[in-house]
This record gives structure tokens, sequence and C-alpha cells, in this order.
């Protein structure tokens, strides 16, 4: 491969004016097909037989229709309205301007009018929930479900919530203007002083990234580059290819948008990987360019040289990635398996323009890449192996003292892992939105007026086709009452049956009917509220034991039942998310473990490269588990639990960076050893050689992910911790140290081969020992005299 590469570096550069031209025709032809083809992204988390599944097949039979709005795609709308501080919306002004609210929803086009919408007021006076003793078990079954917080401990009567039927078809097809309408339409209301929040899909906007977690990105790697490099135009360079590597891998991400439903942090994943890799492939290249610079007798050389062997390596560091990220398709997730695309789609043209751009930019500015030299900066060339460098004077500590290195490493990286033990998982919710959101306030004030479960009611529907007719209120009645005596249930409303539903559809869980016919019923509908939040693990707890009861049920009367629901769904979602880890880290492990044993030529190496990532991925969760779930350091105002698929993606993203690292820093040490050094002299020379590389790009990988700190989005927030942290952990205390002390240990060892395996594997030559010897046959051709004659 070398061979190959460094003849199309030495093509790509003495071709430039070829090759730059075709770069910027792919770029605008990318462009036109992004910006003529892109359709809105949406997040859709539906998973294949998950146990709300079973659920909503429940009411499809039972219920048809209703299933409806359990869809991750349905347009969903919750008006919640607050009185003035004090008072009561059944006050006559307040009841006035919540009736003229309600009026104009009923006129609003983008509401399905089949079925004008109720009072709240008027509704829980008609459940006669507003007059009389509001005490009793009774009372509560009857009225839980009322639109008016007539169960409010502080001050009834004071929260409403009025659920919007929208006429729009699917989340995709909303609007900005939608959005503004359904919004602007409570203006009156306001005005007249009353508190109106929206939540709901309608409410919803697409994940956007605000671009300052990438300005952050670049301003860091320039600064970085210009340390390494000591010159202003090669800083740039890597700068540039960054830019065009992730504009190109967006475009055909938002072209792909016509033809797939991509999900919208697909982006951002995308951002984050296209503009680190690029930055980081490119800084790989050009330091040995700068290196071979020195040593070659042109600049073509130089970056032929550069290209066949820091662009082998370049291949399969990215190689890696691709692999890892191609691998989030197997867990069988949609929205997973679009975002791995995504991330490989930046990752293969990070590759593409290190490989093919990069050397023409060397060839367009030559020997100037260098200029001009920045004073101090550029003093050393930290290449030269006659200079003692910090890389230098590192590997040579671990070199004479590895046991101690390696110690020091494996403790500090348990005692960062031991927060992990409290991982807990969720879906974002309306919870984690910022507080200055609609979708926030409202969730604040439907917790006020009704307690916070109330923002992820359970949607329990049963089956009585099976069940003796004469049994089945005992048997619902049952279940109501099993269900209420849970002690994180706060209450349970009164059953419907689907022979009251189905003549007055759409009033499930507005309260039921005295007259429930049950004999002539096959189906029955109950909304249970827990006292804890959507994605509590208190609530996912509760799910989990409602649905355990359902066998005694099933013996006892035949009758079956279902819970969903965006709680529910969301627990569903994470469960089924976290039992996929072990699975799909052993696949992608045991792919690079392949691919990596490929370029080492050797067993322990790769494997020692998959024991330390386990090492900084059990620190990494821990470290992002104290800081979101337990708030540590004040980084987060208010804890969440971690995002259901950070860990997959974190895995998949950060194996494949790890393997960049490893490939970056022991190929040198290989190409050292094969070179005539002894074991440890090869790990403490490539370690001179590699440990700049690898630190200046590990602080770009770190700078660019942290920068997503600073997106009002929870879910940005969090990966792009846990990406920052996995990338310190692993880059710093695994490639950095525990590595080379295992290296230095392990001696002659860790370069050892099966001789049946050595025969077997093809030679990939990484370290570019064919290459050497091409140039040194070329250079023999050139010194031979001329025949005179």
């Amino acid at each position: 491969m070398s061979v190959y590469l460094y003849r199309w570096g030495k093509f790509a550069f003495r071709r430039k004016w070829i090759v730059l031209p075709v770069w910027l025709l792919i770029i605008v032809i990318l462009g036109g097909l992004g910006v003529g083809l892109k359709k809105p992204v949406k997040d859709d988390f539906n998973m294949p037989n998950l146990p709300s599944a079973r659920a909503t097949e429940i009411l499809d039979k039972q219920f048809p229709g209703l299933s409806a709005q359990f869809k991750f795609d349905a347009v969903t709308g919750t008006y919640v309205v607050g009185a003035p501080a004090g008072q009561k919306l059944t006050d006559p002004a307040n009841h006035a301007a919540l009736t003229a609210l309600v009026q104009k929803l009923n006129n609003l086009d983008i509401v399905d009018h089949a079925k004008p919408l109720a009072d709240p007021i008027e509704a829980s006076t008609q459940m006669n929930c507003l007059t009389g003793d509001r005490t009793g078990s009774d009372f509560v079954s009857r009225c839980s479900a009322a639109p008016l917080n007539v169960l409010s401990k502080d001050i009834p009567d004071s929260v409403a919530v009025i659920q919007v039927p929208f006429a729009i078809a699917k989340f995709a097809d909303v609007t900005d203007a939608d959005r503004t309408l359904a919004y602007d339409i409570a203006g009156d209301a306001r005005s007249a002083g009353l508190t109106v929040e929206m939540s709901g899909t309608i409410a919803q906007k697409q994940m956007q990234s605000s671009g300052s977690a990438e300005m952050i990105g670049y301003a860091v790697a320039f600064i970085v580059m210009m340390i390494a490099f000591g010159a202003l135009i090669a800083a740039f360079v890597p700068i540039f290819t960054g830019i065009i590597g992730v504009g190109s891998a967006s475009a055909l991400i938002m072209a792909g948008t016509s033809i797939a439903n991509i999900p919208a942090f697909t982006t951002v994943l995308a951002s984050m990987i296209g503009i680190a890799l690029s930055i980081d492939y490119a800084l790989f290249i050009v330091s040995r360019y700068k290196h071979e610079l020195a040593v070659q007798d042109s600049p073509e050389e130089a970056a032929g040289t550069a290209i066949g062997t820091a662009g082998s390596a370049v291949v399969f560091a990215g190689m890696t990635v691709i692999v890892a990220l191609c691998g989030l398709s197997i867990v069988g997730v949609s929205f997973l398996t679009w975002m791995g695309l995504g991330g490989a789609l930046a990752a293969f043209f990070a590759i593409m323009v290190a490989l093919t751009l990069l050397p023409a930019l060397m060839g367009a500015f030559g020997r100037f890449l260098f200029k001009p030299k920045l004073p101090l900066v550029a003093k050393h060339d930290p290449e030269d192996e006659n200079s003692v460098t910090n890389g230098m004077r590192i590997g040579r500590l671990i070199g004479r003292a590895p046991a101690v290195t390696l110690v020091l490493a494996v403790v500090v990286l348990g005692l960062l892992a031991l927060p992990a033990t409290k991982l807990t998982l969720g879906l974002p919710g309306e919870d984690a939105q910022p507080k200055t959101t609609t979708i926030r306030k409202a969730y604040d004030l439907r917790t006020e007026g009704f307690g916070e479960g109330s923002n992820g009611i359970l949607t329990v529907v049963a089956d009585l086709t099976n069940v003796d007719p004469k049994q089945r209120q005992a048997a619902v009645t049952e279940l109501h009452d099993k269900l209420a005596s849970y002690p994180g249930m706060d209450y349970v409303t009164s059953a419907q049956t689907n022979a009251v539903i189905k003549s007055d559809q759409g009033t499930a869980g507005s309260g039921g009917s005295a007259t429930n016919d049950y004999a002539n019923s096959t189906g029955a509908l109950l909304k249970a509220v827990p006292t804890s939040g959507p994605n509590n693990k208190a609530t996912q707890d509760l799910v989990k034991h409602a649905r355990d009861a359902e066998s005694a049920f099933k013996a006892r009367y035949g009758m079956e039942y279902g819970i969903t629901g965006t709680t529910a769904i969301y627990a569903d979602v994470s469960n089924a998310l976290l039992g996929k880890i072990v699975p799909y880290m052993s696949i992608v492990a045991l792919a690079a473990f392949l691919l990596l044993v490929l370029v080492f030529r050797s067993i322990l190496v790769p494997l020692t490269a998959a024991l330390g990532f386990l090492l900084s991925m059990a620190a990494t969760f821990g470290a992002t588990v104290l800081i979101f779930q337990e708030g540590k350091l004040g980084l987060i105002k208010e804890t969440h639990p971690l995002v259901s698929f950070l860990p997959i993606v974190l895995i998949g993203l950060v194996f494949g960076l790890a393997m960049d690292y490893q490939v970056f820093l022991v190929t040198r040490m290989r190409e050292e050893y094969m070179h005539g050094r002894t074991p440890k002299d090869a790990v403490v020379v490539g370690y001179h050689h590699g440990a700049r590389v690898v630190t200046s790009a590990a602080i770009i990988m770190i700078s660019v992910f942290a920068g997503f700190l600073m997106e009002s989005d929870v879910t940005a927030k969090s990966m792009g911790f846990a990406l920052a942290a996995g990338v310190l952990f692993d880059a710093f205390l695994v490639r950095m140290v525990l590595i080379p002390s295992l290296l230095v240990l392990l001696g002659k060892w860790a370069w050892w081969l099966p001789k049946w395996l050595d025969r077997i594997l093809p030679d990939i030559d990484v370290e570019g020992s064919k290459l050497r010897e091409l140039q040194r046959q070329n250079k023999r051709v050139d010194e031979e005299p001329v025949p005179v004659g």
C-alpha cells in the first residue's frame, strides 16, 4: 500500500492544478445537491419488538385510531394554562380569557375540527369535579383525569391542560410558520394575565448546531498547529482540509434527507467527527512531510514519502473509525444506523481530503508551506532525533520504569470508573429542554399543577376478548386497584371500555362513564400517573413491575394488557439499547482486532489496544455520570439520565479514535523496530516522533467535542463531554502511558506473530519497508553514470 500511496502523493503534488480544480468541482456539485435536495430531518426512536409495541397492537385492535398519538412522527400539542399568582382559572375574568383561547383554537386552520375542543372548566364541571366533597377514592379515580388541577394541594383550579389534535400529518411537515401560529394564538390570553405555554411535537424545533462548537474547534486547532509547525500557512492548511471534509459530508447528508428519514443528531455527530478527523489526519501527514523535507532530495519526493508512510497509517486509522461507526447498524435501530453512517461518511471524507487534496496543497505551496516561521515556536525541529523533546523525556521515563507507569495509569482509570455503576439511561424528554423554551415552561407548569408524573402518563390498555363477560368488570377493577397500589403511583383514572369510546371517539381518559357496559366490551383503557418524571428510574421500575403482574391476571381471568405512552416507550428504548452494548462492542472489537493484526502483524499489540480501550471507556462513563447525573463540578444546572444512545455511539466513535492514536503512535514504533532498533529503543524513538502528533490531535479533538458543551441541547452537551473525556483518557492515559509501558515490558514478544499466520496474512507494509527499498533502487539508478558513445 505504501508504494501505491507514495506514487499517488507524488502525482497529486506534481499535478496540483488538475487535482485542485477537480476538488472545487466536487464541492460545487455536492453543495448544490445538498441545498437543492434538503428536506426536514426528524428523530424517530421507534424500535421493533418493544414491549410497548404490544400495547399498541391491542390499541389498534380494541380502540382503532388511538394508537396514532404514540407514534414518534405524530404531531401532538398541549397547551398548559396557569392563572395569575394567587388566583384561580375559575375566577370570572380568567375563565373568560380561557374560554376565548379555546374558541380561537377551535377556529385555527391547522387544528383538526372533527371534534371541537372543550373548555377545561366546563369539562371538569361535567365530570362533577368542581363542586361538592373533593375527598375520597371515588373522587380521585374519577377526577384525576380532569383537565383542571382539581387535585392540587396548593391552589386548586389554578392550572389547566388543553390537548389539541392538530391536522398536520407528520412532524416532518410542521413548518416554522405553523409553530409560530400555534404559539401566538394564545397572545390575547397572555395579555389577559394568563400564563400559556405549549408542549408536544408542534412546539419542537429541529436540532441545529449553533456553530460555536465548530468555531472553538477550528480556533484551538489553529493555535495547536501553529505551535506544532511553527508556521502560519502550515497551520492553516489542515483547517482548510477540515472545512472541505466536513462540508462535503454534510452536503451529502442533507441530500440524503430527500430519500430517507435521517435523525437530526446525525449532522451534529458528523460535524464532531469530520472536523476532528480531517484536521487530525492532515496534521499527521503534514508533520511527516515536514520531517521528510529535511531528508529527501525534493519537496515532491518528501510529499510522496509522507503520503506513503503517514498516509498508510491514516487509511487504516480511518478504516477503524468507519468500521466502528458502520457497526452501529448491527444494533438494528434505524436512527443509530443513520447516525453511524453519517459519522462514517465524515470519516471517509476526512481520509479522502488527507490523501488527495492535501498533497495537491503541498504542491501548490512547496517549501513555502512552512513560512513565514513564527519566532520561538519554530526554533527547534521536534522531528530531529538529536533534539531532546518532552516526548523523548517521557518515552525514556516509561522505558526506565514501565511497571510503575502501567500501575499508575490503571489505578487512575479505575478510580474514575467507579461512578459508572450508577449509570441511568433515558431519552431526551421535555424536562431536558432549556428553561427558556416554552416546552420546558409547560413541563414545569404542568408539574406544579398536576405533579411531575403527569408529564409522562402511562396508557394501560386491556384486551378482554378471552375474559368471561361476567368477570370483565371485576378483572378491570382489580387491575385498576393493583396499579394504584404501587408505591410509585400517584393515581389511576377510572377505566373506560371500548363500548363507550366507540360511541364517543376521542374521549379516552377524560373521566369515563358511569354506565360502562363491560358485558359488551372487549377492551378497557386506563391512565396511570406515576409520582416521578418520565425519565426517572423509579418510573421505569414502576413500568416493569406493572408489566410483570400481567401473568397473574392472564392466569386468573384470561386478560392480557399492555402499557404504552411516552414514558413506557422511552424506558423500552433505553433497556433495549442497554442490552445491545455488549454484542455491539464484541462485533466491532473483533473486526478492529483483525484489522489491527493486519497493520501491526502482531497478536498482542491489538489485544492490548482493545483492553486499554475498555479501561478508558469505564473511566469515561464514570466521569460522565459524575457530571450529568450527580451534578458534580457545576458544569450543568440540572441533572438528567444519560441519553439512551450515548453509550453505543460513544463506544463506536471513541473506539475508532482510540485505534487512530494506536496506529499513529505504534506504527512509528514498529517502523523503528523493523529497521533494526531494540524493542525498548523502538518504543522510545517512536514515542519521540509520535507523541507530539498524538498530543496535538487529542487536544484538537477534545476542544472540538468540549465546544458542544456550549450548546443549549442537553443531548449535545452530554455527548460532547463524554467524547471529550473519552479522548482525554484514552489518548493521554491509555495510548501514551499504558500501551508504551506494556510494549516495553513485553519486549520482542509484542511483535510476535505465529509463522502460519504470517504466511497467510497479506503484507500491507504500513511501515513503508517496500517504499524505502523502491527509493533506494531509484537513487541507485539516478546515480549510475551514463555510458558515453
